[in-house]
Parts: C-alpha cells; structure tokens; sequence
C-alpha cells in the first residue's frame, strides 16, 4: 500500500477524517474512536506485518487506550508519541453545531457569518490559513502528526523504536492516561523497550492576542483541587443563633483562597496563576426553612514544584486563619445580641476525620458508610469525595462546626525536563528547524493548558503522595494514580504540536501549515538528528 500521509495534503485529510469520529468525552463516540482508530492503524503495512504491535487496552466504561508500536530488531532507544482523542463538548456552536467535527465543512460556512466571530479568529478564517472545529487543535492534529510519523519510520526502516499512544478522557481525569502507564510498563518488559523521551503532541498556544509564535514545552504545569466540607448546626431561620450554617463558614475560607498568593511559585521566570473557586454549594437537596449546615467548595491550584503534601500544609494554614476570622467575628456578633452562639470553627484533615470515625464506630462501619456514599452520588469522583466526608461528619457531629480539608480528582503532578541534556539539545535543534521552515519558536518551561504528560517521569520522597492518598475520600475506590509506576517512567518530556487557537471556543482552529508542513518536518529532523544519527 505505501505511505498514504507523505504530503500535506493527505495529513490535511487525515486530520479531518479523525475530527470526524465525534469523540466528545465521556459519549458513546469516545468509546467508537478508539476502534475506528485501531482500524486505521492495521491498514498500514507495518502493522499487516505484525498485528500484535497494535492493541486496545480497557480504560472504564467501554473505554479504550489505543497503542500501535514500531519496532526495529536492532533499536533500544523507545520514543513515545502521546496524544488524547476525547474533546470538550460543541453546545457553544449554536446552529453549526452539526458542523463542529466537520472541518472543510466549517471552515466554509464561517465566511457566510463571519461578522459574528471575533476579530483576530475573522482575519485567520479571511486568511485561509487556518481550519476551524472541534478537536481540530486540540489535540487531533498531533495525533495525525504522529500516526504520519509512524507511518514513515515504517516505511524508510528508521533504526529507533516508537510507541504510539492515545488515550481517552484527557479533559477530566486522564483516565486513560493513568491506565497507560501500567500498559507503557508492560510494553517495555515484554519487547525490551528503553524508553527514551515521552514526546507529546499538545498544540502551541499563543501567550497574548496577536502573538505569532509557536512554542515548544520542556515541562508541564501541575494541577490540584484541595477541597472542604463545611459543617456547622442546623437551626430554623427564624432561630438563626440555635446554629451556624455552613455557608457563613465557607465565605470566609473561598475569600482568602480566591486569588491566594500563598501558592503561587515561580521557576524559569514562569509563575503560576493565582487559585480560584471551581465550585460551592451547599449540601441541601431541596428548599426548606431548615438553614443550610453542610455546604462543598472546590478551589484549583496550580503547581511547579510543590507536592500534594506542601499544598495541603499551606491549605491548611489558609483554612485555620479562616476559621479564626469566621470564629471571632461570630462571637463579637453572638456578644451584640447578647447569646451564647455553638462554639469556634474547627478544622480538621480527612484524614482526621476517618481516623475519629473508625475510632467512634469501628473500620467496618466507616467502610460501610463510604460505600453507601459513592453509591449514592452518582459517578461523578467530585461528588463522590465530598458524600463521603459529608456522611462521616454526619455521624461525628460533635467536631462541629467545622471546616474538613479533602482532595478531589483529577490531580496532575508538575513535570519539568528543561535540565536534562537531551530536552536542551532537542529545543535548540527545534529552534533551528523553525527558522529554517520560515518560522520563530519559543521555549515554555510549564505547558499551561494541563496534559497528560503529568504521569510520566514523576519525582517525589514519597511523602506528597502519601498525604494525598490519605484525605482523597475516593481513593482506592473510584480514583487512584500510579505513582510508583510513574516514578520508573523516567525519561525526559517534551511537548512540540501545532499552532492553534482558542481552544475549547467555538473559533477554535488549526494553522494549516504549521500542522501539515512545519510539524512533521520538525519531528523527523528531532527524531533523526537526536537518535539516528547521534
């Protein structure tokens, strides 16, 4: 058969094809893509050859991490060629919704409404440069880079292995990821596979409006969602000091994390943005005039070097100086109206919380309770994490009110490569190319769109992941990360994908030539200058 993606114009085709195959996350075309993609792959001639280098393996419901591995008989060194195939959802496409996973299609029919998109995403479609839909940048085109990649060491008998590996649900919890690395472990012990760089395809992203350059990631940023459980005394609302309720007790804590620069770091002249609320609400299922005593809140923080362990310490410095306000502006109110209020906000780790609740009724019990919990709140692991403090608190109510500290899912660890000779060399040789092909690149220590080059190559005592183990109510049960084979994948990261633009927006779109001519020719050159021809 050949080669079908050595032109332009054919990785043009590819990526519209496999933008096609709607795979939104966590629809019934995710769980499709990865056969539809596993169909693709055997059609090469490589794979008609050795049908048992590609494989699906099971993610969760009817999920699927797809791998296709090119071998030579005589190559250690293992390159893997990451990538995602779930995308966010279309709804903000309107009326061309049904054109969102159709490229060409889309594309064209922006020039009759293009006075509705914004000016900078008006002048690329008037351009003719760029291709717009859902998926197009994120992240269909650097799997088509790679599935085109693949394809040509195949053909031309590259002396250097390369896996290729795509997985689902990368825009809420990386479960395909997470599978992957036990699947990356296996793969390597059964073919004697060394790997030597984890290569991702994420897309460039523009630093500010305007901005021309593309961008080659030596890291990626890190992401953990600390959480808290408010509780503090039901009461009638017209007896407001017979309690406390629980949403008074989270104003104070979301307003110190809002915007927190506590937890801000910088490395490389990089900083990470402020924390902010992702969610809070409190607990009750419907209205009454019982106040509201339980309430959830959700804040992100962004990560470089700091663990799960340094997060949840700063956490809770935050929350005990939150709960010292909270409490001492209650007591002066409590003093002006002349009652006796229910007592100082305290706060505790769930940890702490599981500890006093096995002690007060047994392991079995509080095992029992967690259950009914996850069971309970449906399959969302968010949910799931704040039932489950929620339940226990019910049946400790005397360490109300209270503020408990939590984890909850998805977390993604920093990883940083920018030190290691390997990734230096590959960013000036890449930076080189770029201006070759016509074009400036810069170098991001971070990527900051989140990826899941988070489980890979992971560095910690043990300690941080210990502590998140510990106050992840769901951990073990729904949600898990493995840390410790994440630790052996040791090799360096590098993330190098095409220009694109708004991601997640309905405008989002795809520089043609950076997808088609400039990224594939950088790949070979990265892959042939730094492992062939070494």
């Amino acid at each position: 058969m050949g080669r079908r993606w050595d032109t332009p114009e054919a990785r043009r085709a590819l990526l519209c094809e496999l933008v096609s195959w709607d795979s939104r996350t966590l629809t019934e075309g995710e769980r499709l893509f990865a056969h539809r993609l596993e169909t693709k792959l055997r059609e090469m001639d490589h794979f008609r050859q050795h049908p048992d280098r590609v494989a699906l393996h099971d993610v969760d419901y009817g999920r699927h991490t797809v791998t296709a591995l090119y071998k030579h008989p005589e190559a250690a060194d293992t390159i893997v060629l990451i990538s995602h195939f779930d995308t966010v959802q279309t709804e903000e496409y309107g009326a061309l919704q049904a054109l969102s996973t159709l490229p060409e299609e889309l594309t064209a029919k922006l020039h009759e409404v293009k006075d509705a998109l914004h000016e900078e995403a008006r002048a690329d479609l008037e351009s003719g440069e760029y291709l717009f839909g859902r998926g197009t940048m994120d992240m269909k085109a650097g799997l088509a880079a790679h599935m085109a990649l693949i394809e040509q060491a195949a053909d031309e008998n590259w002396p250097v292995n390369l896996l290729l590996l795509t997985v689902p649900d990368e825009e809420v919890n990386s479960a395909g990821m997470r599978v992957a690395v036990e699947v990356m472990l296996g793969l390597a012990e059964a073919h004697d596979l060394s790997y030597s760089l984890f290569l991702n395809g994420e897309p460039s992203f523009t630093q500010e409006p305007g901005d021309e350059k593309e961008y080659i990631y030596s890291g990626t940023i890190g992401k953990i969602m600390p959480a808290a459980l408010f509780y503090g005394k039901e009461t009638h609302v017209g007896e407001p000091f017979q309690g406390l309720t629980a949403n008074y007790i989270a104003s104070f804590l979301t307003r110190r994390m809002e915007f927190c620069d506590l937890f801000e770091e910088t490395e490389f002249g990089e900083t990470t943005p402020l924390p902010v609320s992702l969610y809070q609400r409190d607990l009750k299922d419907r209205y009454s005039t019982q106040t509201p005593y339980r309430a959830a809140a959700l804040y992100n923080v962004f990560l470089y070097r700091r663990t799960a362990a340094d997060v949840m310490e700063t956490f809770e410095r935050v929350a005990r100086d939150s709960a010292a306000e909270c409490s001492s502006e209650y007591r002066e109110i409590c003093r002006r109206q002349g009652v006796r209020g229910i007592g100082d906000v305290q706060v505790y780790r769930y940890e702490q919380i599981v500890a006093h609740a096995e002690d007060k009724l047994g392991p079995e019990t509080v095992r029992r309770l967690k259950e009914e919990a996850i069971a309970g709140a449906g399959t969302d692991e968010r949910a799931q994490s704040f039932a489950v403090a929620d339940l226990l608190m019910i049946e400790c109510q005397e360490l109300s009110p209270a503020i408990v500290l939590l984890y909850a899912p998805p977390y993604y660890p920093a990883i940083n490569s920018s030190d290691e000779k390997l990734v230096r060399d590959a960013v000036a040789l890449m930076k080189e190319t770029a201006d070759a092909l016509g074009t400036k690149l810069g170098q991001i220590h971070y990527f900051n769109g989140i990826c899941d080059l988070s489980y890979v190559n992971y560095k910690d005592d043990g300690n941080g992941w210990i502590v998140y183990e510990r106050n992840t109510p769901v951990w073990g049960d729904t949600y898990s990360i493995p840390f410790e084979g994440m630790r052996k994948l040791s090799a360096p990261v590098l993330n190098l994908g095409p220009l694109g633009r708004d991601a997640h927006q309905r405008t989002e779109r795809l520089h043609m030539d950076s997808a088609f001519r400039r990224l594939p020719a950088m790949l070979e050159t990265l892959i042939r200058k730094l492992f062939i021809e070494k």
